[in-house]
């Protein structure tokens, strides 16, 4: 049968890729301490259209139940995870998650993630673990070093609260100041009758590259104890994770946050020698506010499909083939047992795509089975 749009088969490679991933990134979890949480495929979807998570319906997989409610195929961890989260007890606790997540908007609909999701931890030990984690996996899956970018949503937060602005125009202003098209931002922001609200929000287009900008800032916002206060956290994180190992720490001030729910810190990873984007998340404090209560909750994900394409093709297996009959079957069998850190494909005939290293011959001779080396 044909497939909807975007809907895709896959076979062999990318399959294997996937669950690589998924493998190393289990025993790295397991081996920093986490614990795999699983949430159901099936929520409803006012768990994520609320006021304090804000996603959009239209962009989720959805349908009524018997009851009339509306239920949606889970279309993002953090939130559900929240929900399974909310009345578990105050300690600090370090969650990991294997699954997908759908949504309208995503190519073929289902996008494969893992995930971590740190709770009650101070600040920056949370915000730190989750990067060093980050990397941590990285390097297991031998990718190499990555350039992590940190952000925080409350720079640019409170930059705009002096603003008179409609909803209209701020959501206009933070869509230009992700695009960064800093003409445009001064320009809307000037809507606000703020002037110097206005040149300050414009500077953040440019507020991107290595940590020397945080000095920059620093010297530009002296007057400023709050802002000053997010660049010295800003800081420490970085020496944190610089002190780690050889990643490389971008800074980019003007970065908005792309769900209501960030808080704090914002963080995005990429593979250094290709650029792809693989990791993204940051500080959800918030988010918790719907359940009646602020905890301390930081975490991100990796876009598995993205890493499944830079894992490189290893060949640590033996590749036997055994030409059996099927008299001769269950003695084939038998035979696997010997090579059990070998791969043994039993055949009638050897395949003409792959290339073995062993072949093996079971033939019957006078009543006796021999094995003979082709």
């Amino acid at each position: 049968m044909f497939l909807p749009a975007g809907s895709r088969d896959e076979m062999g490679a990318s399959i294997d890729h996937r669950f690589h991933v998924m493998e190393v990134f289990r025993k790295v979890m397991t081996m920093r301490g986490y614990t795999l949480i699983s949430t159901p495929v099936v929520e409803y979807a006012s768990t994520f259209t609320n006021q304090y998570v804000d996603m959009k319906l239209q962009d989720m997989m959805k349908w009524f139940n018997p009851e009339g409610e509306i239920e949606v195929l889970r279309p993002d961890w953090t939130t559900s995870i929240a929900r399974a989260l909310s009345t578990q007890a105050k300690n600090p606790q370090k969650w990991g998650y294997i699954g997908s997540v759908f949504k309208q908007s995503i190519p073929g609909i289902e996008s494969h993630q893992i995930g971590v999701e740190i709770l009650h931890y101070p600040p920056l030990m949370g915000e730190g673990e989750s990067l060093l984690m980050a990397s941590s996996l990285l390097k297991e899956l031998k990718m190499g070093d990555c350039l992590i970018e940190l952000g925080h949503t409350e720079i640019f937060e409170s930059l705009v609260r002096p603003l008179t602005l409609s909803q209209v125009d701020e959501k206009r202003l933070r869509q230009a100041m992700h695009d960064k098209k800093k003409d445009e931002v001064y320009q809307i922001a000037l809507n606000g009758k703020n002037q110097q609200s206005a040149i300050e929000l414009a500077s953040l287009v440019d507020a991107f590259g290595s940590l020397d900008i945080l000095s920059e800032y620093e010297e530009r916002w002296k007057e400023r104890t709050d802002l000053l206060e997010i660049l010295a956290h800003l800081k420490k994180l970085a020496r944190i994770v610089e002190a780690s190992g050889s990643q490389e720490i971008l800074i980019d001030l003007g970065r908005v946050k792309n769900l209501p729910y960030y808080s704090g810190t914002m963080f995005r990873g990429f593979l250094k020698e290709t650029g792809a984007d693989c990791f993204s998340g940051g500080r959800y404090d918030r988010l918790y506010e719907q359940f009646g209560e602020r905890n301390s909750a930081v975490g991100l994900a990796f876009d598995v499909d993205v890493l499944a394409e830079h894992v490189e093709e290893t060949n640590d297996f033996t590749h036997i083939c055994v030409i059996a009959s099927e008299d001769t079957f269950v003695y084939a069998e038998q035979l696997r047992t010997k090579y059990k850190d070998a791969i043994v494909d039993i055949q009638t005939e050897p395949l003409a795509h792959i290339q073995y290293d062993v072949m093996l011959e079971i033939v019957e001779k006078d009543g006796k089975i021999e094995v003979l080396e082709r």
